[in-house]
């Protein structure tokens, strides 16, 4: 469970200790706000993908299903800034196959945490085999670091690109090319 008191108390204590001051008009509510703002960022800490992948709709065929361009926003456990960008879930269903907007809800529950890309990467392929049993999954991430951008190197329009394959996307480099065709239409 978030602690919105503890935000609010820690976030009163970071204006402070950069020298502003937190009584100051345009900081005043900030602290509430930051509060309110991360039980909505970091919602997915209490959400598991099984809630959206547990309805199936049964499938005679076995080709690709692709959901390309799914928009995401999480913020990097190592400096809680933000990453963005999008996601691409390609599977080979496995007699079922689960809503669109499923996958979506998926991609939700992983980015609304402290995350890592790869991490991120990985545990939505993961719950795709997991919960779908599908035959294969490959998922792509094409994401811009604000922790890249705007501190440290300083390198805005920097991507970062993380692939996972599971199943019959592992060993079958074809499938993976058609995928990656099928990205970039």
């Amino acid at each position: 469970m978030i602690d919105e008191n503890k935000i609010k108390t820690a976030v009163r204590m970071i204006i402070e200790a950069i020298g502003e001051d937190p009584e100051r008009e345009g900081l005043q509510e900030t602290p509430d706000r930051i509060a309110r703002m991360y039980s909505e960022i970091f919602s997915g800490l209490k959400q598991t993908p099984e809630v959206h992948l547990k309805k199936t709709f049964s499938v005679e065929s076995n080709n690709i299903v692709l959901e390309k361009n799914i928009q995401f926003y999480s913020m990097c456990e190592h400096h809680l800034v933000p990453f963005y960008g999008r996601v691409h879930i390609a599977y080979i269903p496995n007699k079922k196959v689960v809503g669109l907007s499923k996958l979506a809800r998926t991609v939700e529950v992983f980015a609304k945490r402290p995350q890592l890309q790869e991490r991120l990467t990985a545990e939505i392929s993961n719950a795709i085999m997991q919960h779908l049993d599908a035959r294969g999954v490959m998922v792509v991430v094409e994401a811009e670091h604000m922790c890249m951008t705007m501190r440290g190197i300083k390198k805005p329009g920097s991507k970062t690109v993380t692939v996972v394959t599971r199943g019959d996307f592992e060993e079958n480099y074809s499938l993976r090319d058609e995928v990656y065709k099928m990205i970039n239409l």
